[in-house]
């Protein structure tokens, strides 16, 4: 059995396990990433980046390999199908990015290679064991010793389960459908290209749904369809090629041709979130910790924002600069986020009509979301631009807020944190309040009433004062 000696061990490479693999080799530590498939499968899987994982990409220079690699470029959101718009946040990229999971994994672990770290395939964890100095992970013939492990290995995680953590949650009524579909004769009326989130879900009855997306390519759509309120009796029985046409043909008619279905799942509609996100030097992130329907598209996004949230805590951490009780503050930060998430998601699926009632009360949510408060507040659920971290009573309004980017003379502000580090935003000269942080001089802030700003690796607001007190230890 070969053995591995390194500092972070990732469990699971898709995008919430490469995000932070990445996070943690920008600030030079050392990570293994092991990951229990032999090879990518480029299924597409997930199609978004939502305004907050667009920022989020462009704070480390990965959003233009993102956006080269998309199919489109989608002008809304939605809440439960009702479409809400963006535009009211200050926000540079007021849109979805439509680009299919293989190709973020692809842009992500191509950034991985250039910083010298390779993913380890078929190696799929097996056991680990912690102690108090750190942890030892058992992998595909691998032992391999780290200080830290962390779980992204999906809603079946083996580390949480090795654990012995709950999963609690709802155990939902129904189940979806998602398959990538060419047609040599596509339906009537179907669009070629995604801009919009309008009539992209049609209902068939109490429940019964289905969507149809184009993908970029010549006749490839991405078909959805499923049952909000029953479900199969096996959930996991395989997609059959004959179960997708037949849904086509019922849905969109015999004249309709399906030349090739180059994947299917099923998927059901529970949500559950783990009970604790760190046990001693374990932790979990992405799907490991939490699952739900895919309601606002805001799976991927909400994995990828935990890692950039733990990334920098974990190297504080390692490095001896995290002050007592930092990195137990990505769970009491990133926790309540995924616990608002599976809410609305909750409500959104409260909004599918089964009775005349409940029809009026979807009637009267459509009218309500044209409203631009109301809309402003759906759009920031499902987005994430709406996320605040706890402040003390004391603080300014925009401690603990994202940073809107602004531009520069030379940029952006999102250009100074490429490196991944603290940064003192400030509008006169000011010295460095503590050796890693950078200091930038800017003509102005986005709050008019500030001087300067200490804005968190991850693009959060540690302090307006510019004190490092409690985020980087003295």
């Amino acid at each position: 059995m070969s053995e591995l000696t390194t500092e972070v061990v990732v469990a699971g490479a898709g995008p919430t396990g490469l995000m932070l693999a990445n996070e943690l080799a920008l600030a030079g530590a050392d990570v293994v990433v092991l990951e229990r498939l032999s090879a990518r499968t480029g299924l597409s899987k997930a199609l978004n980046l939502q305004p907050r994982t667009a920022e989020v990409f462009d704070l480390r220079g990965l959003l233009g390999g993102a956006e080269r690699r998309s199919f489109a470029t989608v002008g809304e959101g939605h809440f439960a199908a009702i479409p809400v718009s963006y535009t009211s946040w200050d926000t540079r990229h007021p849109y979805q990015v439509g680009i299919p999971q293989a190709e973020v994994e692809a842009a992500l672990e191509e950034r991985l290679a250039k910083q010298g770290v390779t993913v380890l395939r078929g190696h799929e964890l097996t056991g680990f064991a912690q102690d108090a100095t750190g942890v030892t992970v058992t992998a595909g013939g691998a032992r391999v010793r780290g200080d830290y492990l962390v779980g992204c290995d999906g809603g079946r995680s083996a580390v949480r389960r090795g654990l012995g953590l709950s999963f609690d949650g709802v155990e939902g009524r129904g189940y979806g459908v998602v398959a990538d579909v060419v047609f040599s004769v596509a339906p009537s009326g179907a669009p070629t290209q995604w801009r919009s989130m309008r009539n992209i879900v049609a209902s068939h009855g109490a429940g019964v749904f289905h969507t149809l997306i184009p993908l970029g390519e010549p006749g490839l759509y991405r078909l959805g369809y499923g049952d909000r309120l029953t479900r199969p009796a096996d959930m996991r029985a395989k997609v059959t090629d004959e179960e997708v046409r037949q849904v086509v043909r019922e849905r969109y008619g015999e004249d309709v041709e399906v030349e090739e279905i180059r994947w299917a799942s099923r998927f059901a509609d529970d949500s559950r979130i783990a009970e604790r996100y760190r046990v001693g030097r374990v932790l979990l992130a992405g799907d490991a910790a939490h699952i739900h329907f895919a309601a606002g598209g805001q799976g991927l996004n909400l994995g990828v924002q935990d890692a950039m949230n733990l990334g920098w805590k974990l190297v504080s951490a390692l490095r001896g600069r995290a002050p007592a009780g930092l990195l137990d503050t990505y769970e009491s930060e990133r926790r309540p986020v995924a616990a608002r998430v599976l809410d609305n998601v909750a409500a959104q699926s409260a909004l599918i009509p089964t009775s005349a009632e409940q029809r009026a009360v979807r009637a009267l949510v459509m009218e309500l979301a044209a409203l631009p408060e109301v809309e402003h507040h759906l759009s920031g659920l499902v987005s994430g631009l709406d996320v605040r971290y706890p402040a003390s009573p004391d603080a300014h309004p925009a401690t603990g807020t994202r940073l809107p980017d602004f531009e520069l003379e030379d940029g952006y502000a999102s250009d100074l944190f490429h490196r991944g580090g603290f940064v003192l935003l400030t509008t006169r000269p000011t010295p460095a309040p503590h050796p890693e942080v950078t200091v930038a001089l800017v003509p102005r802030l986005p709050w008019p009433d500030l001087a300067r700003a200490l804005i968190r690796p991850d693009g959060y607001v540690a302090s307006t004062t510019g004190s490092t007190e409690g985020w980087i230890a003295a």
